[in-house]
């Protein structure tokens, strides 16, 4: 079974476990298919996770593919350029984009196939082309303007550079392609091609890398051919947390994994057997409040921070934080971080041998930095925006690090046999989406599907910590709870229309532990499907 956001990936996925591949080659196979038919969100010039079940063994494992910032990256040239914080779009932003190396990487170790297989479906809707689906339709229209970096487009940041002619190349005829238009993308299939032909060398070593760092550095960016030949992704141990008779995985920091880690670990000593769905709403936010303040303050790059991950994870320490809620009302003093991108993809496979893998890409914010190498249809993420502005945080911005990363896979086991492989998108939304759907699964005993058609809440900030942000909540929830929520001073902002888009996307893959059956599940709130056989 595979899920995913964005039908033809879920299918070229499928078409691959059909043909016996692992489900590591269809998590590739759909994570390069995504990079074209949702490329607003991802692509080669973004970053990966994966949390890999392997059934033969019970083990997990954690795939790190995010990049390094430049080796030339410097804070005192950002203040001399009357920065005051890290800036959102510039070139500044862009780091070493790791999803081409997280391909192979994730194909060598558990995969069947020739990552040249698995690029082939993604080439192929690259150059004859494909229809655009309605949500990634909506975001494409709200990134034109970024793309050209048009005159009068207006991102807050002091320096944006240039018009860019390359923008185009993610663009039908100067505009965002219609829901329904059939869209080619021929320059980044190009690029698929180079890479499927020469591996990821191509693409971090010679005229590619030539070209981006020609292209990050006309726009007053650090990134340089050296930096790119020197990246390589990382295979970790995931943490985990028990949560009712499940183990929740995530992947370590320099990811958010942590914030949906501590709220779990926090929510699971309260008893939501027969508890009141109002009263469980509460305490659920009340946990994630507690999982960001503890990210925030010290999710880094560990190869440059000693990060304290075991004592935050610690059930000491975790029933010290639970014992600080208030069951009555919501905390206004729980320190918060800042603002998390919404554009990502994930997938979720399972294949025919028991085998998971539950898999992240992103670009960040919505075309990452919107810079699109000339000639090669790759837009460069925006990471570098993740990085702290204060020289005294263990996240602070510099030289060959590893920024705060909001992407982030899930995976859980029951007497260690998969249970589900799950992830939801959207930025700061993903540890709350995390909490929300395993809560779903487990406390309210729902099905995939509904677990995810579920209304949602998300705790909102703005670069600081503000007492008075509202929580915002979808509409759906029962009357009760939408009561309790303002009652107990969470200042809910109901949620409708496109702006659910913001409440994230997931896929979930539930295994039933007697019958081995995979039941799926996809997000209403984007374009994709589950499908089986």
């Amino acid at each position: 079974m595979v899920a995913t956001s964005q039908p033809l990936a879920a299918e070229a996925a499928l078409d691959t476990l059909r043909r016996g591949g692992s489900a590591a080659d269809a998590a590739v196979v759909a994570g390069a298919m995504l990079s074209v038919t949702e490329p607003v969100s991802t692509g080669p010039g973004g970053d990966a996770f994966a949390l890999v079940y392997e059934a033969a063994t019970g083990k997990v494992h954690a795939l790190n593919g995010s990049g390094r910032s430049a080796a030339a990256t410097s804070r005192e040239e950002l203040r001399r350029l009357m920065y005051s914080r890290m800036p959102t779009y510039t070139a500044h932003t862009v780091t070493v984009p790791g999803a081409v190396a997280a391909w192979a990487d994730l194909l060598d170790r558990f995969g069947r196939m020739s990552l040249a297989d698995a690029l082939a479906p993604a080439i192929r809707a690259a150059e004859e082309g494909f229809p655009v689906t309605d949500w990634i339709a909506y975001g494409w229209s709200r990134q034109r303007d970024k793309l050209l970096r048009a005159p009068g487009w207006g991102s807050g940041d002091i320096y944006n550079g240039p018009e860019q002619a390359s923008g185009r190349e993610l663009l039908l005829d100067g505009r965002a392609p219609r829901a329904g238009e059939l869209m080619r993308i021929p320059t980044l299939g190009g690029t698929l091609r180079e890479i499927a032909a020469g591996g990821p060398d191509a693409f971090y070593r010679g005229e590619f890398a030539s070209k981006m760092a020609a292209h990050v550095q006309r726009y007053g960016g650090w990134i340089a051919e050296e930096d790119l030949a020197a990246h390589a992704s990382e295979w970790t141990e995931p943490i985990a947390v028990p949560y009712g008779d499940v183990t929740l995985f995530e992947c370590p920091p320099n990811g958010q994994g942590l914030a949906a880690s501590i709220a779990a670990g926090v929510a699971d000593g309260f008893d939501f057997a027969d508890a009141d769905e109002a009263d469980r709403q509460h305490l659920l936010v009340e946990a994630m409040r507690i999982g960001f303040a503890d990210a925030f303050r010290h999710v880094a790059d560990p190869a440059h921070a000693d990060l304290p991950v075991d004592g935050l994870l610690d059930p000491a320490y975790l029933a010290e934080r639970r014992e600080g809620i208030d069951p009555e009302r919501a905390a206004r003093a729980v320190p918060a971080g800042p603002r998390m991108g919404d554009d990502t993809v994930y997938v979720s496979v399972v294949d025919g041998d028991g085998n998971a893998v539950s898999f992240i890409q992103s670009l960040y914010m919505g075309t990452g930095t919107g810079l699109v190498v000339p000639g090669t249809g790759v837009s460069l993420q925006n990471r570098g925006a993740g990085f702290s502005f204060d020289e005294s945080h263990p996240n602070a911005v510099g030289p060959g690090k590893r920024p705060y990363h909001t992407i982030i896979p899930a995976l859980t086991t029951r007497a260690g046999h998969l249970h589900a492989c799950f992830g939801v998108m959207g930025g700061d939304m993903q540890p709350q989406g995390h909490l929300q759907v395993l809560g779903n699964l487990l406390d309210r005993k729902m099905t995939p599907q509904a677990a995810l058609d579920a209304p949602r809440w998300r705790i909102t900030w703005d670069r600081a910590p503000d007492p008075a942000a509202p929580l915002h909540i979808e509409d759906g929830f029962a009357r009760s709870t939408m009561e309790m929520f303002a009652a107990r001073g969470h200042r809910p902002r109901v949620v409708t229309g496109a702006a659910r888009i913001g409440m994230g996307g997931g896929q979930v893959i539930e295994r039933d532990p007697e019958s081995g059956i995979l039941t799926g599940g996809s997000d209403p709130r984007k374009d994709g499907a589950a499908l089986g056989y």
